[in-house]
């Protein structure tokens, strides 16, 4: 690989106004090697020696300072566009992030866009595609796991989309979700005369090319062959049948080889995933080239072909979309080498698999994007994907770009959904799963984390939990402090937990005195619950206690009232309102809602 993809994340400032930039980015992990400001270089104090010295072995440069001053000090070392680390510049108050040089090539946008996430900036971008909002055909590929090819006049491709002319494209492997960002736009799944414009495909050659990694190599070998006739053998055969390398998606074969060491070295050379499969489950593939010696000593009659189609998605009945590129090969042991290898090539349309994904469960917060965390606002920033309640996407979509796809459930389809970004980022995606308010009160980060946990070991994403502000915080602090004490939250809703659980809950709520948030708690087909609630605090607590409620937090339609326990307005309460009852200390004054941090007698003996 080049430094593009495997150097050092540079930062450097000019002045100590950049200080507070760098440090956010360093804690963030966006740059891991920095020039602090009126820091020497070789021996003097300017910025250029120590960039000359770090500028080949960087993938970026993240400048805090002027773009004149910024461009003066790398035009002496720009050599080429696939060659040259991207690099951004940031303003010394933060406000914007402009990718300079690298826009597609380098991903200099995308790294805009996250650390604008991060600062709360603005990224400035100036490419054509982010100006019509259009997929840059030059990089897109990248966020669903694809390797461009250096052929082709990708310059040209840009041109002709940037004209608004029609763009064809064939495509062969690899997801087609991709599909849906441009759909009604100018790209159109036809073939001209002399071939399409671009292609997504497995196979190498000339014009511009995606190479998505489709592709799964099947292979057995005798114990202790050598590493170097594994090579020779998928090199050979990948080149023979002009297959390109960086469409592998891994490989596959029997458990027996799990511990092979030429197998094991080879996945951790190349990079590739390696899939184990039991010899009842190859058994029960058919493939063309089955052999009875091969059944004799491994219980299976194929090890390669069926390895490969089972890695790519086969199943035992016809309709499986897998299919075998390259049949069964072999390649025996030269001069100072030991053993024999087996080798066959299988391809899947309709599915593949990256080495790893990462599943994001992002808290969008109550509603106002003024409360998105930056955590939350950066995941949101990398993801290819959304999935959610369409109520909590259209909330965030002013912060959804083009080239990201939004994937909407129904309200009572948690599940679902999980399964859906479950899925998704099994594929090799980069997937975030979003929730109202605090992913992780009541919303999807447990039922995701279930369905995670019951994937295998090897076969899981990245799993990530970015929090966000939840109603109840966001409630306590429109009314004032009302939770400076103890308190709990209880749902209303019985549709999962049965009502006697919840009784249970309010009444113990009720006898601890505790503040009492209460999420789900009244809709058209489900309207006795709050009474009910109500009735069970009564018990413990006097009518005059505060109440809060607050409805559609964090939105243009937020309304918020304060009554007392006994003449709380169940007809004002819906699924879009939260309730805030006090404990036994809770007062109201001037219109503000407040729990004393101690009880009476607990202050006194402080003081004392």
């Amino acid at each position: 690989m080049n430094s593009i993809n495997e150097g050092l994340s540079l930062g450097l400032g000019f002045s100590n106004g950049a200080m507070p930039v760098l440090q956010r980015l360093e804690q963030a992990g966006m740059v891991d090697t920095i020039r602090w400001p009126g820091e020497s270089a070789n021996g003097g104090g300017s910025a250029a020696p120590w960039l000359a010295q770090h500028w080949n072995g960087a993938r970026r440069v993240v400048a805090v300072g002027a773009c004149g001053l910024v461009t003066r000090l790398i035009a002496p070392l720009l050599g080429s566009k696939h060659s040259d680390p991207a690099v951004l510049v940031i303003d010394p108050s933060g406000r914007f992030v402009v990718p300079l040089l690298g826009g597609h090539a380098a991903d200099a946008e995308d790294l805009a866009v996250k650390i604008a996430a991060l600062l709360g900036a603005e990224a400035v971008l100036t490419s054509a595609s982010a100006g019509a909002e259009r997929l840059a055909l030059d990089a897109f590929g990248r966020a669903w796991g694809w390797q461009r090819s250096e052929t082709g006049d990708w310059n040209r491709l840009m041109a002709k989309a940037a004209a608004g002319e029609t763009v064809t494209f064939h495509q062969e492997g690899g997801t087609r979700l991709w599909q849906e960002l441009e759909a009604g736009r100018f790209l159109m799944g036809v073939e001209e005369e002399g071939g399409p414009d671009l292609r997504i495909t497995p196979h190498e050659g000339a014009g511009c090319r995606w190479h998505p990694p489709c592709l799964w190599l099947g292979m057995g070998c005798e114990r202790h062959t050598s590493l170097e006739v594994l090579e020779r053998l998928v090199d050979r055969e990948l080149q023979h049948h002009g297959l390109a390398a960086a469409s592998v998606a891994g490989l596959a074969s029997i458990d027996l080889k799990g511990d092979e060491p030429a197998l094991l070295a080879l996945a951790n050379r190349r990079g590739w995933a390696l899939k184990l499969f039991r010899s009842e489950e190859l058994a029960g593939v058919p493939v063309p080239h089955p052999s009875d010696a091969v059944a004799r000593e491994m219980g299976t009659a194929s090890v390669a072909e069926a390895a490969a189609l089972l890695a790519a998605g086969a199943t035992p009945v016809p309709e499986t979309t897998a299919r075998l590129l390259i049949g069964k090969t072999i390649e025996h042991a030269g001069a100072q080498e030991r053993g024999a290898a087996t080798l066959a090539v299988a391809l899947d349309h309709s599915q593949w698999q990256a080495p790893q994904g990462q599943l994001h469960l992002v808290g969008s917060g109550p509603g106002s994007l003024d409360l998105l965390s930056a955590d939350a606002r950066v995941a949101l920033a990398g993801a290819s994907i959304w999935v959610g309640y369409g109520l909590y996407l259209d909330l965030l979509e002013p912060l959804r770009r083009p080239d990201q796809l939004r994937r909407e459930g129904r309200l009572t389809e948690e599940r679902a959904r999980c399964a859906e970004a479950l899925a998704l980022a099994s594929q090799g995606l980069n997937v975030a799963l979003i929730s109202s308010g605090d992913s992780g009160i009541y919303g999807m980060a447990g039922l995701a984390l279930e369905l995670w946990l019951q994937q295998p070991l090897d076969q899981r994403p990245g799993f990530s939990v970015h929090p966000g502000v939840s109603a109840l915080q966001l409630a306590a602090a429109r009314a004032g402090a009302p939770l400076m004490h103890d308190f709990c939250t209880v749902s209303l809703s019985d549709r999962l937990t049965p009502w006697d659980v919840i009784e249970r809950r309010l009444r113990a709520a009720a006898a601890g005195d505790f503040v009492v948030a209460l999420y789900n708690p009244r809709s058209q087909g489900r309207d006795w619950q709050l009474g009910q609630a109500r009735e069970l605090l009564l018990q413990e607590r006097p009518g005059d206690t505060p109440v809060l409620i607050a409805r559609q937090l964090g939105r243009r339609e937020e309304e918020l009232s304060l009554h007392t326990l006994a003449d709380l307005p169940l007809e004002r309460v819906d699924m879009l309102t939260l309730v805030l009852i006090g404990n036994s200390s809770t007062y109201v004054q001037d219109g503000r809602m407040v729990t004393p941090r101690g009880y009476p007698g607990a202050a006194l003996a402080c003081a004392q």
